[in-house]
């Protein structure tokens, strides 16, 4: 195991939120809600597997709450899908939105199966009050130990929430209630060295770089945004730069939280470069979990690669702060 500031991991390599759901599938192969790579991984490898933003209420945003689809269903499958994710110049543009079925909801169906998980629960409020909200459910549906941590989600682009005017009384009031350590997941967008320095003065455990980018894409024949909510989040391999600077920064900074680093991981070479930044483990996201949908077939193939890169994390130990 890995101890980062209290978060126990298998390893050093995690999923990052949303792409993998709850951590399971409605029914035995997944094609909604997980990643359909994601049925020929096995997840209890994974250093931890960190779960859909949930929110006190069950959300639509701007998807769906339907998990399952029939054959005739498929078509509404798609348009859905088209108006909250696309794939764009180097990555992954996606506006869901917290679409999500609650945390309640959480509890009741996949935290029971998936107790051999190590489990990093993200959490999205639209206020304070819903941010200490969702840490006491947590603390009360959550037996000690059974979650790595709780991440804070406040700084998506998808939801009409002033992240920046409420952070400090978020970290203020949620982070000494809660029973798990506690991640602050940080945008590039917004100014992430103050958030980075509230989160050490306000007993953060550790520090997750990075959020998606805000972007947005347009119909180049009508001048239509491509998205639902028209502006998104960029990820995939298109903002490994972005990230690999804000790790860089952060440490410039003289933070020296535990660092989970994320943003375009595909191999273990990127794994290393965030590690030669100053992350301490890395996150797998879009680059790795999302393909286009021709490609999809070869999802066996995918996973075997996802596989391998879980396999060469497993003794990898970061030595950037002694190297750079």
């Amino acid at each position: 195991m890995i101890n980062l500031n209290g978060i126990q991991l298998r390893n050093r390599l995690v999923t990052s939120a949303s792409l993998l759901g709850y951590g399971a599938g409605r029914g035995r192969f997944a094609l909604t809600g997980l990643s359909p790579i994601a049925n020929f991984v096995d997840l209890r490898r994974f250093g931890a597997v960190t779960v859909r933003t949930v929110t006190t209420q069950p959300r639509e945003g701007h998807f769906t709450l339907r998990e399952s689809f029939g054959l005739t269903g498929i078509p509404e499958m798609i348009r859905l899908y088209r108006g909250a994710l696309r794939e764009v110049d180097g990555g992954w543009l996606n506006a869901f939105g917290w679409s999500n079925i609650g945390i309640e909801r959480y509890f009741d169906e996949y935290y029971p199966r998936t107790g051999e998980q190590v489990r990093i629960l993200s959490i999205g409020g639209f206020g304070v009050d819903e941010f200490v909200e969702l840490v006491e459910v947590a603390n009360r549906r959550a037996a000690p130990g059974t979650l790595a941590a709780l991440e804070f989600n406040v700084s998506c682009h998808n939801v009409n929430v002033d992240f920046e005017a409420i952070i400090e009384e978020v970290l203020k009031r949620a982070v000494p209630l809660s029973r798990f350590p506690v991640i602050l997941k940080l945008s590039p967008d917004f100014d992430y060295l103050e958030h980075a320095r509230l989160a050490v003065a306000h007993g953060v455990a550790a520090l997750a770089a990075i959020n998606t980018v805000k972007g947005l894409r347009l119909d180049p024949a009508t001048g239509a945004p491509l998205l639902k909510n028209r502006y998104g989040g960029l990820s995939g391999r298109a903002i490994k730069p972005i990230g690999l600077r804000v790790v860089s920064e952060l440490r410039e900074a003289g933070i020296r939280l535990p660092i989970i680093a994320g943003g375009g991981v595909r191999t273990f070479a990127d794994v290393r470069e965030y590690g030669w930044a100053g992350a301490d483990a890395v996150s797998l996201g879009s680059e790795a979990w999302l393909k286009p949908l021709w490609s999809m077939p070869l999802a066996p193939l995918h996973a075997l690669h996802i596989r391998r890169l879980v396999g060469q994390v497993a003794n990898w130990a970061p030595a950037a702060r002694n190297e750079r």
